[in-house]
């Protein structure tokens, strides 16, 4: 069932190939589920020769849902996801940094609970959470927070409130499983996804499987020391990628910039509210705002920087540049070109490609892509 989730219409030999059992036993599992209305037959797939073969899906409407909550710095977002990983209704976001410890928790809380109460029909499943941090998936704890914190143990605080299990993971890890399963990191065995956020986060795909490193936590990409500038980075370090290579960082940057007066699209926003938010930047840069489009520019080439390194260590066939970020990779890809060109062994990076995402809120479908593969059936 988890196979016909991951690519809505398979044959026999499809599901064998993806989980490893005989044909035989595939066909027999296929029919009990065929005749409890599990699985429907839904036509013939295309044959290169000799009979063509039967392909099945999940009778999604008869099914539970997943219901996926994404949480970074500043905003959490929820959307109801079934079977097919279609989202059923809208996806709603509020402002709600993480910052705000009991606050923040308080309204994951009531976000979670409004779309339940909204939610009629299937019963939810489980329920994905996905937020930045060290995150420990197999215990749901997030050790960037003390145990005394209220996100510190996030997971279990919301499964015991709504009384529906819950699974926890690493935000660019979730988005680096989503890729892998629906976007540009189908293409290969070993790719990097880059989650290009208020941070700069790593998801790693090692010979076709996720790399998470001896103790769950590699892919710390935001902290490595590649900085010359000595501003002091949220992990409490200096040197930090993160200060030059993030949507925060670009933020910043046209913020001075606005406030010394320079000609901008932005500049009416700026001077009404005193500060700009990410979406706003992205979208002034990609109507062709200048000072936007400079600012992204400069942690485009820092984000190449990176890459470069990453280049060396790893030698993958694809970079995918994912997240919150991604809208705007038409204007970073010539510059983390021209920084790979500067900053890498030619001989290694012209063997990777690097890839623009195109898949939507990639974090949410992370976040319903863990639920689904941890999750206890009970169907």
């Amino acid at each position: 069932m988890k196979s016909l989730c991951f690519g809505k219409m398979q044959t026999v030999a499809d599901m064998s190939v993806r989980t490893g059992k005989s044909i035989p036993n595939v066909t027999k599992v296929i029919n009990q589920l065929t005749e409890l209305g599990i699985v429907l037959e839904c036509g013939y797939a295309i044959s290169s020769g000799g009979r063509r073969p039967l392909q099945y899906r999940l009778n999604y409407q008869n099914l539970p849902n997943i219901l996926s909550v994404s949480i970074d710095q500043y905003y959490t977002s929820i959307a109801i996801y079934d079977l097919s990983f279609d989202i059923l209704g809208t996806v709603k976001t509020i402002r709600n940094p993480v910052a705000a410890g009991d606050t923040c928790m308080a309204e994951i809380k009531a976000i979670i609970g409004e779309a339940l109460e909204a939610h009629v029909g299937q019963p939810i499943m489980a329920i994905g959470l996905t937020i930045p941090g060290f995150v420990d998936s197999a215990t749901g704890q997030n050790h960037s927070y003390a145990a005394n914190h209220p996100l510190f143990d996030l997971c279990q605080t919301i499964q015991d409130h709504f009384g529906i299990q819950t699974w926890m993971e690493n935000d660019s890890t979730a988005i680096a499983i989503a890729e892998k399963n629906f976007g540009e990191a189908q293409r290969s065995q070993d790719v990097l996804v880059v989650n290009l956020n208020w941070g700069v986060g790593l998801g790693m795909i090692i010979h076709d499987r996720l790399f998470k490193g001896h103790s769950g936590y590699a892919g710390e990409f935001s902290h490595i020391p590649l900085s010359d500038e000595n501003t002091l980075c949220s992990c409490g370090k200096r040197g930090c990628l993160e200060v030059e290579a993030s949507l925060t960082a670009a933020v910043k940057s046209a913020s001075i910039r606005l406030s010394e007066g320079e000609i901008s699209s932005l500049q009416s926003i700026f001077s009404e509210q005193g500060s700009i938010h990410g979406d706003q930047l992205m979208d002034a840069a990609n109507e062709g705002d200048q000072l936007a489009m400079e600012s992204l520019n400069k942690i485009g080439f820092m984000l190449g920087k990176g890459v470069a390194t990453l280049i060396h260590i790893i030698n993958p066939e694809y970079v995918v540049i994912s997240g919150r970020g991604a809208k705007v990779g038409r204007i970073l890809l010539p510059q983390i070109q021209s920084a790979l060109m500067k900053y890498s062994i030619d001989r290694l990076s012209k063997h990777t490609s690097l890839l623009i995402s195109d898949l939507t809120q990639v974090q949410l479908l992370g976040g319903a892509c863990v639920a689904l593969e941890k999750a206890k059936w009970n169907i």
